[in-house]
């Protein structure tokens, strides 16, 4: 009786056999993505971790001023001098060279998907409708649980902590672009159309022109989220300052989790201004 008034509904079980059917019958998909993936990351490290620390410093703030010109760009500039040349100094340089491998990545990826789903989103209530869930569910579910499906999936290694990464930091990309869009003055898209203007040029010439500072907040606010799962990412084998954070944690070391700590936190204010210089830069009003 009481397990009649009692039912268990037996969600994990389903849950389950959906992963076996994937991981069964849609192998060859999993592993192009984690062929494509690591092959990127990889690319990507030896390109940041095999010259002089220096180099890459002084690349770093060459970035810093053509994003931001000489007048915006050189206190971050010497933001990146000083802030990396101490990461250098913690001998956390190649863990931190990882960390932003990994995220660059996942951010890659997590805007080649946002923008155009919330171009899309805009363009359609239906997908806005569809789409809309699906990231609250994103954006709400703990991101420790992100990590059991993609090592189930992936294995351990680096394409799960992208793969977990990119899923936690899409959605403000697509919700973002989705409202820079949406808030582009009508008048001005109606005047593009009395001209002859295609939806396809309206779009290029002027609503994305017009959106770009919003849709580079949403840039900067996956880029803040990308360094956030950083830590958690290290649970799956992602290494760089993540692993170095979870080894702290499991030995109790103080020293190396605020070494490793703080060497996230120069990055994290890095790509946060460069991204916010870069957005400014954009702004088709000129300021």
């Amino acid at each position: 009786m009481a397990d009649v008034m009692n039912p268990k509904i037996p969600f994990g079980d389903v849950v389950e056999n959906a992963f076996d059917w994937l991981t069964t019958h849609a192998t060859w998909l999993f592993d192009f993505i984690k062929t494509v993936v690591t092959g990127f990351y990889d690319g990507l490290y030896q390109v940041l971790s095999t010259p002089p620390y220096w180099v890459i410093i002084l690349v770093f703030a060459a970035i810093a001023l053509l994003a931001g010109g000489l007048r915006r760009g050189w206190p971050i500039a010497l933001f990146a001098v000083i802030g990396f040349y101490l990461i250098r100094g913690f001998d956390q340089w190649l863990n931190a060279m990882s960390t932003v491998a990994l995220v660059l990545v996942s951010v890659v990826i997590a805007l080649v998907l946002a923008i155009p789903i919330g171009i899309l989103a805009a363009k359609s209530r239906t997908v806005s409708a569809i789409v809309r869930p699906v990231l609250d569910l994103m954006q709400t579910l703990p991101g420790l649980v992100y990590l059991v499906p993609v090592i189930i999936i992936f294995g351990i290694g680096p394409t799960p902590g992208v793969v977990a990464t990119l899923v936690f930091c899409m959605p403000p990309g697509i919700r973002l672009t989705e409202l820079a869009i949406r808030q582009v003055d009508r008048e001005v898209v109606e005047a593009g159309q009395a001209f002859g203007s295609s939806p396809g040029r309206i779009l290029r010439g002027i609503q994305i022109p017009l959106a770009m500072p919003t849709i580079m907040a949403g840039v900067n606010q996956v880029i803040m989220l990308a360094l956030s799962m950083v830590v958690i990412a290290g649970f799956a084998g992602a290494g760089g300052l993540g692993g170095q954070v979870n080894q702290a944690l499991q030995t109790l070391d103080l020293g190396l989790g605020a070494e490793a700590g703080l060497a996230v936190v120069i990055i994290a204010v890095y790509l946060d201004r460069i991204s916010s210089l870069a957005g400014k830069r954009r702004d088709p009003a000129g300021r």
